[in-house]
This record gives C-alpha cells, structure tokens and sequence, in this order.
C-alpha cells in the first residue's frame, strides 16, 4: 500500500490549478512552448499534474494561448483564458479559481514553467495541509508551502477558506505577500534540494535544460 507521501488525501476534493497564460515578455517567444524532454515545457508540467490525483485540473492560459492549444495535449484540463493576463500571476489564480468545482477542498498552484516539481512533493503538500492542524497543535491551516534548502517555493496549497481571499490578488507578486499576512495560517513542508527552476529568460530555460539532462 502507498504512503500518506505517496497518494492524494481521498477524503477531499483536490484541484490543481496550472499557471501558464504568462505572455513571455522577457524571453521573447511563448516559454509553455520551449522544447523539453520528448515534447514542450508546459507538457511536462502537465504530465505531473495528471499524477498528482487532482479530481480537476485547470489550466489558465493568455499568451499564445491559441498556440499552446495547438501544440499542447491538454486532455483532461479545463481551460480558463485569462484576457488580463499582462496584469500579473493573481489575474490567471483569480480566472483559475472561478472555475473550480463548488465543492473543492483545497487548491494547488503550479507554474506552467516549472517542470521540475514533482506529484510526490504535490501529493505530500496536500498531505501536509490536511494534517497541518494536528501536528501543530493549532486549528486547520489554511496554506501549505514548500520549503527548499533555498527557502520557500512552489507549489503552494490552499484549503477552501483561502480561496476567496486568493482569488482577489492584485499584481505579480501579491501571493507572496497573502503568505506574509497570513503567517499563522501557513504550514511547511521540508522537500530537500534547492527551488525547482522556472523560465524568465534564456539563460533560465539553459539552467533548466541542463538540469533534465542531468537527471538521465
């Protein structure tokens, strides 16, 4: 039998919710659509949210969304198009969560651009936030981060309560801040190893590249 680690929390209702309507403007070309491994690097990002046991996946999508439809296998997604993607990461959170099922327990954010996160870690983050209340001794946390060696990244986990206030962001930077405010409500779960990598710019989709051939 799997471990808690190793398996979704199946007494909820779990969505992820995948990031990728960024418009790439510091790259110069739609960065989903970057080759990587035997597809792009928003497939791959894909690939570990079907692992993850979500019971729905949503995929929030802007720039070159026309392209990334064609060239994307997004089976099993439900597409969101953000048409205020340029106003920063909380437009395409706040267009992924008015899609969620009404009865969804908790959410997971994943960057379109960060194929190097894996569903054991998501599975383990959901783990982490269900049982974050009796292991701390507090009431039920309403956020669970990840906790590299480097400090704190994603995914990031919201329970239901969150969600109103997460989906009401403003800006590229406001979830980080949401995390600040709400301190007391945030459990972490260690993953060792440094941040996984996401793609701005060139010499970002060069670290990552050398990063998957290093892990053939």
């Amino acid at each position: 039998m799997p471990s808690p680690s190793e398996r979704p929390a199946t007494m909820h209702r779990t969505a992820g919710v995948i990031l990728a309507a960024g418009a790439s403007r510091r790259l110069g070309r739609p960065k989903q659509l970057l080759p990587y491994g035997h597809g792009v690097l928003l497939d791959a990002v894909l690939a570990t949210a079907r692992d993850c046991g979500f019971d729905q996946t949503v995929l929030a999508l802007g720039g070159a969304a026309g392209e990334v439809q064609r060239a994307v296998d997004t089976t099993g997604c439900e597409i969101v198009l953000n048409p205020d993607f340029g106003e920063g990461c909380s437009s395409s959170i706040a267009a992924g969560i008015t899609a969620l099922h009404p009865d969804t327990v908790a959410a997971v954010l994943l960057l379109g651009d960060q194929p190097g996160v894996r569903a054991v870690t998501v599975r383990a983050l959901l783990e982490r936030l269900f049982s974050g209340g009796e292991r701390t001794g507090r009431g039920a946390p309403g956020i669970a981060v990840c906790r590299y060696d480097d400090g704190v990244g994603h995914p990031l986990a919201f329970t239901r309560r969150m969600l109103p206030e997460l989906g009401s962001l403003h800006g590229d930077k406001a979830v980080w801040k949401l995390l600040e405010q709400r301190a007391g409500d945030v459990v972490e779960l260690p993953v060792p190893g440094p941040i996984p990598l996401d793609v701005d710019t060139e010499e970002d989709y060069r670290r990552v590249l050398a990063g998957l051939e290093g892990a053939l």
